[in-house]
């Protein structure tokens, strides 16, 4: 009996929080999807922390707003606390977290999927993506059903040929026990894509009613939230926020640990994939750090409707004995039941050199791929790749060139090419560290910096944009106006005594009083007497870029520099090997990734500067050539 065969112009393989993004991404650009999962009560799921955001995470999940994506408007309608993170610090590095309500984000984000005409979700597992002359020209599932499409993103997580691991209990199952997809790398390999194995891991979750949080120090959420989306009214989001909770591990708990370290697997060698470094389990942190006398663990709701708590920092893969021995060591958590045990996770994930910039597959034309496959780690990142990976894909359909955004555009520009150009060896992880020009990339300015490119790409509405023009204007002519408006007198003087600000003779502009450190915008509101009403990112923004001015034009100009050496394409038929004074190394690498640009390649790893020095000299001479060839024809 013949199977039954659908039509589509994409495919999107897994509905987690890249093929959300992806599948979201290409039918509001026109494009027929059907968006595939091994479970459909697996849809956004948060199966590790139940969080959105944190820092630089925030980052991302503002840029994807500001594009077009769904991310921050999910987590607005469904947050529990939200805060805004490294307050203390400068501006680049103030990041949004927000504690999540892990059922009602998962229902949000499906009811979404759901009201959007042209994607279609199907419960199925793909065993295979079909293929003619090198492009995508269908998938198939494990039930021989077959779904005609000119291209497919490739979204698995950490489902592909997974296992979940603690102590001595290995069950061949994805994320939460639920089924894994244990057909689809066959079929990669057959097509010529080479993968790794990878690890990652989660905490217990214990039952809240057996938690003594009298004991642990109370973590509250902002007075005045700010929402994730740019969209998002702020009023809507100011509500009662559920708390959440810091404890310790102590000597007691690193007794036990190392006691008992030869029974994890991750040091056994049962585990062959590579965790990630940035998020080792609390076995690796004792082993590590052996001086800590301690180590903190946050304690955090799983949602409204559950008494679920997440163990943040207690992440493990050591038996089930040990992991309530050594809970139950920790302040508060005396007499802590576990609901689920904590386990670390291997599967498949692409190998290094395989991406392009536009997340398409060098092997195979059509075939896009994003989130954790591709060897990162986090939601926030999962969702920019899948946002990205979808918005080509289509594009791709319509005949246009992919979108590409570069380190100095945004975050998301980072964390690909980072995933193109490096050699992973461990789950990826964002951190503002990895930015060059983090100061520009704010997460307050996202919707400066990306949204006119969201509305090229067909994402942003009209009105969105004008919205946002009309608050660039304002924020200008608020620049404009502080620069304007001085103070002197023997008023002045006496406030800036008060506040501990050296005096002026003469009188001083507001835009100077607010370069001080001691100042800020609400607090020399006295002197200014006819300030004008205005949001607050307004004049957030405003004094950002008056406090900061000389060194967001040292960044700018950086960038600027940077970019005509960033610019110089490099011939996609070029032979590295026969480059005279160009290490066999680089050459190697360099043939393997074949980039772009000289800025792509000089983030390779194994391409030194002296490398690109040769290669610039190389592109210098065969322009040269080019030209005298052109003048004598």
């Amino acid at each position: 009996m013949p199977h039954r065969t659908e039509t589509c112009d994409i495919a999107v393989l897994g509905a987690g929080h890249a093929g959300c993004e992806a599948a979201l991404a290409a039918a509001r650009l026109g494009f027929s999807v059907v968006l595939f999962t091994v479970s459909i009560d697996a849809v956004a799921m948060m199966p590790c922390n139940p969080n959105i955001g944190g820092t630089s995470k925030g980052h991302l999940v503002r840029e994807v707003d500001a594009l077009g994506g769904e991310m921050g408007k999910n987590i607005d309608k469904t947050f529990l606390q939200s805060r805004m993170l490294n307050t203390s610090k400068g501006p680049a590095v103030h990041s949004l977290r927000a504690q999540a309500d892990k059922q009602a984000y998962t229902r949000e984000m499906r009811r979404t999927l759901e009201r959007e005409p042209l994607v279609r979700l199907r419960q199925a597992e793909v065993s295979e993506i079909l293929t003619e002359n090198g492009a995508v020209t269908g998938v198939r599932t494990a039930s021989g059903a077959e779904y005609t499409c000119r291209a497919a993103v490739l979204c698995s997580g950490t489902y592909l040929r997974s296992r979940c691991v603690y102590g001595d209990v290995i069950e061949e199952t994805g994320p939460g026990g639920l089924r894994n997809a244990r057909l689809l790398t066959d079929c990669l390999h057959r097509l010529g894509i080479r993968t790794v194995r990878l690890k990652t891991g989660t905490p217990a979750r214990v039952d809240g009613r057996t938690v003594d949080i009298s004991r642990m120090e109370e973590q509250r959420g902002d007075d005045r939230v700010v929402p994730f989306s740019f969209t998002t009214d702020p009023e809507s989001v100011q509500k009662d926020q559920v708390p959440c909770y810091l404890t310790y591990t102590n000597e007691e708990t690193h007794r036990i640990i190392r006691e008992n370290v030869d029974r994890s697997p991750l040091f056994s060698g049962v585990i062959e994939g590579k965790g990630p470094r940035y998020c080792p389990s609390i076995e690796d942190k004792v082993v590590r750090f052996a001086d800590r006398p301690r180590h903190q663990i946050f304690v955090e709701p799983e949602g409204l409707y559950t008494n679920e708590l997440y163990l943040s920092g207690l992440s493990s893969s050591l038996p089930e004995d040990v992991q309530a021995a050594m809970i139950r060591t920790i302040p508060g958590l005396e007499n802590a039941e576990i609901v689920r045990n904590a386990y670390a996770i291997e599967y498949d994930a692409l190998a290094s050199g395989q991406l392009r910039h536009s997340l398409e597959l060098r092997g195979v034309r059509g075939l896009f791929a994003a989130g954790q496959f591709n060897g990162s780690s986090g939601y926030e990142e999962a969702a920019a790749q899948g946002l990205m990976a979808g918005i080509n894909a289509a594009r791709m359909l319509q005949g246009r060139e992919p979108v590409v955004l570069t380190r100095a555009q945004g975050y998301i520009g980072v964390l690909i090419d980072d995933l193109v150009t490096k050699e992973l060896t461990e789950p990826y992880r964002m951190m503002t560290a990895r930015a060059e020009y983090r100061l520009l990339l704010r997460q307050d300015n996202a919707d400066q910096r990306l949204t006119p490119i969201g509305y090229d790409i067909g994402l942003i509405s009209e009105s969105r944009m004008r919205a946002l023009e009309e608050k660039v204007s304002a924020i200008r002519t608020e620049i404009d106006r502080l620069s304007g408006t001085y103070a002197g007198g023997e008023r002045t003087a006496a406030f800036l005594a008060a506040h501990g600000s050296a005096p002026t003779q003469d009188g001083i502009s507001l835009a100077e009083l607010l370069r001080r450190p001691e100042l800020d915008y609400e607090t020399i509101a006295p002197l200014d007497e006819n300030r004008p009403l205005l949001p607050r990112e307004v004049w957030e923004e405003a004094q950002i870029e008056i406090r900061y001015a000389g060194y967001l034009a040292r960044e700018r100009a950086a960038v600027e520099r940077f970019s005509k050496v960033e610019k110089r394409r490099i011939p996609p038929e070029t032979d590295y090997a026969a480059i005279r004074g160009l290490r066999t190394e680089a050459a190697q690498k360099l043939a393997q990734h074949r980039p772009e640009n000289l800025g792509q390649a000089s983030r390779l790893d194994g391409v030194t500067p002296a490398d690109i020095a040769v290669l610039l000299i190389y592109l210098s001479q065969q322009k040269r050539r080019e030209t005298e060839n052109g003048e004598r024809g």
